[in-house]
């Protein structure tokens, strides 16, 4: 049995976003942040030896880190429906925004956080920060979704920056109307409102 589990407020909503916009037969288990230090609790790290979500179980397997999911969920379960190949003309907008919203988008956002607990944000951050979320709002003035055509993994993966993750930041979509415009549509989408009212019962998704 394939089971998401979901520690409240974080990256893994993706995975059951996921889940919903491929019809998937899925279990999902919720886990509360621990109270003192608003971090997973035990028994979530201990699903996997890194100890942070996503995660999901397949059988005997435990899987991180959510691009190797959207990965392994498209490519095994959905017939990469959410994967254009390459030959496909989206091919490589949706390669890069799919690795973008990690290994560029959130690390900067994860680096102005950290920094900004511990006094001041470097000028390089907040840099980074801006030329990210300028680049992420010309990208939607092009392309209805990040990974072109039609909803790919991409918008999966940038999806959670956009919305939840300002939980965290604050950012203000005042200056992005082309990502105040792209969060409205993916609203609208039946998947991303099953998924969140699944993975945060109660909460408004944050979509403005």
């Amino acid at each position: 049995m394939l089971t998401v589990h979901h520690l409240r407020i974080s990256q893994s909503e993706r995975v059951a976003w996921l889940c919903e916009e491929l019809g998937l037969d899925y279990a999902l288990r919720l886990y509360a942040r621990r109270e003192d230090n608003n971090l997973a609790p035990d028994e979530y790290k201990a699903l996997h030896p890194m100890g942070i979500a996503p995660v999901i179980t397949d059988g005997d397997l435990a899987l991180g880190e959510s691009g190797a999911i959207c990965d392994y969920l498209d490519r095994k379960y959905g017939g990469a429906k959410l994967s254009p190949g390459p030959d496909h003309p989206d091919f490589a907008e949706h390669l890069f925004w799919f690795h973008f919203a990690n290994a560029t988008f959130m690390t900067n956002g994860m680096m102005a956080l950290v920094t900004g607990r511990m006094g001041e944000v470097p000028e390089f951050v907040t840099g980074r920060t801006a030329k990210a979320w300028a680049l992420a709002e010309a990208r939607l003035g092009e392309a209805e979704f990040f990974g072109g055509s039609q909803l790919t993994t991409a918008d999966i993966m940038m999806g959670f920056n956009l919305t939840t993750a300002r939980t965290f930041g604050g950012t203000s979509l005042d200056p992005y109307p082309n990502i105040a415009g792209y969060l409205q549509r993916i609203g609208r989408r039946e998947a991303y409102r099953r998924a969140m009212e699944k993975c945060e019962p109660g909460m408004a998704p944050r979509l403005d």
